[in-house]
């Protein structure tokens, strides 16, 4: 339940980030730890293991934010980023990173939180949308992995 809530944490970040449509300008390493301070004081979270995997995914999610958001336009047919629930893009974009960068979580784990987390910000019609999408990219990850 801790990498559930701290995904969620996630999700706020992004979606502000968008609200504010900065997310490409906050990956300027000091800029993303001055939104990420600010992010702590108003969430007042105490607990070091949520804050820490909270924050290694939003920096990691935002480093490649590009390359994630490439393949996100790749497997949603070429759809304009902009058609998106701006909530489902940023689930795609936390779970494309895991599912990519992260090998210490399995692609399972990832895509049930995902599933998850946008039954219950989002709609069930958005569970199976990035259900599809991050399952399509998991198998060919794991086709690339294996061969």
């Amino acid at each position: 339940m801790k990498r559930r809530k701290a995904r969620e944490y996630v999700l706020q970040f992004l979606y502000a980030c968008e609200m504010k449509e900065n997310t490409e300008k906050i990956s300027d390493y000091n800029l993303l730890q001055e939104e990420l301070e600010k992010f702590w004081e108003r969430n007042e979270e105490q607990d070091h293991d949520i804050k820490s995997f909270t924050t290694k995914l939003i920096e990691g999610t935002i480093e490649h934010i590009d390359t994630i958001d490439t393949i996100i336009q790749k497997y949603t047919n070429k759809w304009n980023m902009e058609r998106i629930i701006t909530i489902d893009k940023n689930i795609l974009r936390f779970a494309i990173y895991e599912i990519l960068y992260r090998q210490d979580i399995p692609y399972q784990v990832t895509i049930n939180e995902a599933i998850e987390i946008a039954k219950k910000y989002s709609t069930k019609q958005s569970a199976a949308f990035i259900n599809g999408i991050l399952d399509k990219i998991a198998k060919e990850k794991s086709i690339v992995r294996s061969s």
